[in-house]
């Protein structure tokens, strides 16, 4: 369904173990927005939702709408340290486009 790479594993852990207590995991999400059309969101939750698909990879776990499922059947999702940005990526083999901060697709 969507896999995490080590990089991104570590820097969800970090997330969680800096936030208060009782965080189950990630949610990752794709909404409306953005300049292609749609957008991933991302953030951490205290409780899921009986028909989040809960995803575990090592000890990090991963929530994801059902409305999202689709869209990001397939995804790797990174976490990259640069000169002028770090942050999440997203290399998703359902996106037809996307737009050039790599936010955004459609």
């Amino acid at each position: 369904m969507i896999n995490l790479t080590d990089s991104a594993i570590n820097a969800v852990r970090t997330a969680i173990s800096g936030a208060q207590a009782g965080v189950q995991g990630l949610r990752i999400m794709v909404q409306s927005g953005g300049c292609a059309g749609l957008k991933y969101s991302m953030g951490l939750v205290k409780e899921v939702s009986p028909d989040d698909l809960v995803i575990e990879q090592q000890d990090v776990r991963l929530f994801i709408d059902p409305a999202s499922q689709p869209h990001i059947n397939g995804t790797v999702v990174d976490f990259v340290v640069g000169l002028e940005n770090s942050g999440f990526t997203f290399n998703n083999p359902n996106a037809a486009s996307k737009c050039s901060c790599g936010k955004s697709f459609s």
